[in-house]
């Protein structure tokens, strides 16, 4: 019986040596497999490639505001909130939602002068700046905007310019076609040097809009001598985005 017992667990021993054996060949070749995959192929093509997407801009942005100067400061605050309250009053009744209308900039500081008698500098008055930045979703209004501001005391007006709201579905088109363009340019260069492309082994891309943004042809801001509405015109906006692909080839 002794005997019997020993052999049984000779056995045993041996098979689930062998099991743990066949567990550790499996798991040696797929770490193999995956380091070797890990490594950069010594045989690889690189392509670029651009695209483009072209789109009409949802949203104006304008920057406006008020510049007074005075002696007192008081004085200068209480001017320069009637006129920026009367304008943001005017900016609502054209259907201009509070969310899209944000203050800037407010800031209230001393203006000096040298004094040669005395060798120091004086504080000979005060200037108080409050700019109010503004999007515009509907085009209709920006001329009606734009020419009213400045008869409420608005005295400076920024560059108007035009943008996409949601740039992400136009950059997606963009990519999709970059992406397309450098596959059809790596099969063409395989082909043409008796090659065939397996995997990826590397990609990137670079975005941007050209132009970005697109400014109108409008002389407003500083000083207006008349209050005519300007004519806007948003025209349109190229996406562009460009790839790079690092294929391996055998």
């Amino acid at each position: 019986m002794p005997s019997f017992d020993a052999k049984k667990i000779f056995w045993v021993l041996l098979n689930v040596a062998l099991a743990v054996l066949v567990v550790g060949l499996i798991y040696g070749i797929k770490a193999a497999s995956f380091y070797s995959r890990s490594l950069n192929p010594a045989r690889v093509i690189s392509v670029s490639a651009e695209g483009k997407s072209v789109v009409i801009p949802d949203v104006a942005k304008i920057n406006f505001g008020v510049i007074s100067e005075g002696a007192n400061p008081v004085d200068l605050q209480t001017d320069n909130a009637k006129k920026v309250n009367g304008a943001l009053e005017f900016i609502k009744s054209q259907g201009v939602e509070a969310e899209d209308i944000k203050t800037a900039q407010y800031n209230l500081a001393p203006r000096y002068e040298y004094d040669e008698k005395l060798r120091r500098s004086l504080i000979v008055g005060y200037e108080l700046r409050q700019n109010i930045s503004l999007k515009l979703r509907d085009f209709s209004k920006i001329s009606a905007i734009l020419g009213g501001l400045p008869e409420l005391g608005i005295n400076e007006i920024g560059q108007l310019q035009f943008d996409v709201d949601e740039p992400d579905q136009y950059l997606n088109e963009a990519r999709k076609e970059a992406f397309e363009k450098a596959r059809v340019k790596a099969e063409s260069m395989a082909k043409q040097n008796g090659v065939r492309l397996k995997r990826v082994v590397n990609f990137y891309e670079s975005q941007g809009y050209s132009p970005m943004p697109l400014y109108a042809k409008s002389e407003i801001g500083g000083e207006l001598s008349s209050p005519l509405a300007p004519t806007i015109e948003p025209g349109t906006q190229e996406v562009t985005l460009q790839v790079s692909v690092t294929y391996e080839i055998r």
